[in-house]
């Protein structure tokens, strides 16, 4: 781990670049201009980015793993998304206070919870996918976007009726202008009045807080709240070792919190794997096959794999609270260091071929904790990590299950970025058929019917 230093500071090379350029270069095209300076200058180097400023930019696994684990009291979440989300988001809290909001909201996210969750994921799948037309092109990141914020509505925000209905619409619109702010320099995103893109994140802000704050209290009003096991429930139920409870603005945070992390980035997700599979069709049929047969193991394989490939969010990043020592490099008090991850994707130290889609390498084989960082890591690692793995598959089996995809040899789609994440240009477009095959133990349920 980094250790604090009174050393000179001693930082990576950097390109003799005019800043203004080099903001210019990351904001129109930042995977090639970031490739373009790992080529030149290594797996680690000195970058002025919009919004961090002076960035130290680290790809050894390593280094991340230095940066990961270096104590809280040296260094804190760098950015701006604990200022889109609120006050009491996991992205704001540093320290203590961080420590013990995540002892809180780490449990409702593993173990048997996660499987009693699979049966509204599935629900979701097949809802949203009984109107996919067949034989023609079109896009499926609408698609996998509505599945997964339907599926984080029930699951953890625990909404029906009117206050679902009300949420299914706000959100898509708030995440995406919240995404696009958290880009942009601080002036955009102050408040000049309605018509200014703060404005009408203040909008959309005060309305969902309202939402919540009627959902809280029917959710505390249910006559079943002991019996719940939707996520905002248990957030409500939990206790620090005082016995305080979150208060209703933390968990509105957090709720907002959880749903821009998980909703956008597993839908884009989703879509990158349909595109990857449709140019790949002996890795699809052999899905299909070991789907058919209740297996899981490729699939899951296949989830990192374009988790590596095609990572939705570009990096992490940490800022320093006092100067620092990470590997040979000295670095001083408030600098950023971005934990680039597709730098480190795409490493061929650590993957061979790194540039071919192959989820063969994953078979048998899960990825390192430091080389492989789509969730990020440490005491940052993403909270919902398991509840994003286990829709992915949940989502991928049952599309594999329903259709026959058609394969293409168009070349991929390319990267577009969508403020903080990375989509496929062309939405992930698909062509598909219904299948009349079933799996394993489709069949066999069918036949004990019988019987």
């Amino acid at each position: 781990m980094a250790v604090a230093t009174t050393d000179p500071v001693r930082l990576p090379p950097a390109p003799r670049i005019p800043k203004l350029l080099q903001g210019v270069g990351f904001v129109a095209a930042r995977e090639k201009s970031v490739a373009a300076l790992a080529n030149r200058h290594g797996s680690v180097f000195t970058l002025r980015l919009p919004i961090f400023g002076q960035t130290v930019v680290v790809s050894d696994p390593v280094l991340i793993k230095d940066l990961f684990t270096t104590n809280t009291d040296l260094i804190a979440r760098a950015g701006v998304l604990g200022e889109m989300f609120g006050p009491g988001s996991t992205f704001s809290l540093d320290g203590t206070e961080h420590r013990e909001r995540r002892k809180l909201l780490v449990p409702p996210f593993h173990g048997k919870r996660m499987a009693s969750y699979e049966g509204i994921i599935e629900e979701e799948v097949l809802r949203e996918t009984a109107s996919w037309p067949e034989g023609r092109e079109f896009e499926t990141m609408p698609s996998t976007m509505r599945i997964t914020l339907n599926a984080i509505l029930r699951t953890v925000f625990g909404a029906e009726g009117a206050a679902l209905d009300e949420l299914r619409e706000l959100l898509p619109s708030m995440v995406l202008n919240a995404s696009r702010l958290a880009v942009m320099p601080p002036v955009v995103r102050r408040d000049f009045g309605a018509w200014s893109p703060g404005g009408k994140l203040t909008s959309y802000r005060e309305r969902y807080d309202e939402i919540i704050r009627r959902l809280i209290s029917d959710i505390r009003d249910d006559p079943k709240f002991d019996e719940r096991n939707d996520v905002l429930t248990l957030m409500l139920q939990a206790r620090y070792e005082d016995d305080s409870s979150i208060s209703d603005d933390h968990v509105a945070d957090e709720l907002l919190t959880l749903l821009a992390a998980g909703h956008e980035t597993t839908a884009t997700t989703l879509a990158w794997t349909v595109e990857r599979l449709r140019r790949h069709p002996r890795l699809l049929a052999r899905l299909t096959d070991e789907v058919d047969t209740d297996g899981s193991e490729l699939v899951q394989a296949t989830i990192w794999e374009v988790q590596r490939t095609r990572p939705v969010i570009n990096g992490t990043a940490r800022i320093t609270k006092t100067r620092i020592r990470l590997g040979e490099w000295v670095i001083p008090e408030r600098q950023a260091v971005l934990a680039s991850i597709s730098l480190a994707h795409a490493s061929e130290e650590r993957f061979s071929d790194a540039k071919a889609f192959n989820p063969d390498r994953f078979v048998g084989n899960p990825p390192g904790n430091y080389a492989w960082i789509p969730y990020g890591g440490g005491v940052r690692r993403c909270i919902g990590a398991a509840f994003a793995n286990m829709e992915m598959n949940v989502t991928l089996r049952t599309l594999l299950r329903e259709f026959e995809f058609g394969t293409t040899y168009a070349p991929g789609e390319r990267l577009h970025s969508r403020g903080v994440a990375t989509a496929p240009a062309h939405g992930g477009r698909a062509v598909v058929y219904r299948r009349t095959i079933k799996s394993a133990s489709d069949t066999g349920q069918t036949q004990r019917a019988s019987a």
